[in-house]
């Protein structure tokens, strides 16, 4: 059984400032019901979504540098997950 951790947990760890960032496709975010109205692009493309330590999406980005400046930006600390 997968242990299940809370933020609180995670906070414990020093998690609060862990983001990480991995590649979703926008079919993946339409999917979700994700308003993302006046955006246009291909359903295919890849898009690159900044989440907290807890699996939370906090945003969405075109490109991984640009996901991963905009979590230094705020001083967090970002991480790549394959």
């Amino acid at each position: 059984m997968t242990p299940v951790m809370t933020k609180e947990d995670f906070a414990g760890m020093g998690a609060p400032d862990l983001v990480y960032v991995r590649e979703v496709k926008a079919s993946d975010l339409l999917d979700q019901a994700v308003d993302l109205k006046d955006v246009a692009f291909d359903p295919d493309q890849p898009l690159y979504a900044v989440h907290s330590a807890d699996g939370e999406r906090l945003a969405v980005m075109l490109d991984r540098e640009t996901a991963f400046a905009a979590a230094v930006a705020h001083e967090l600390e970002p991480v790549s997950v394959h």
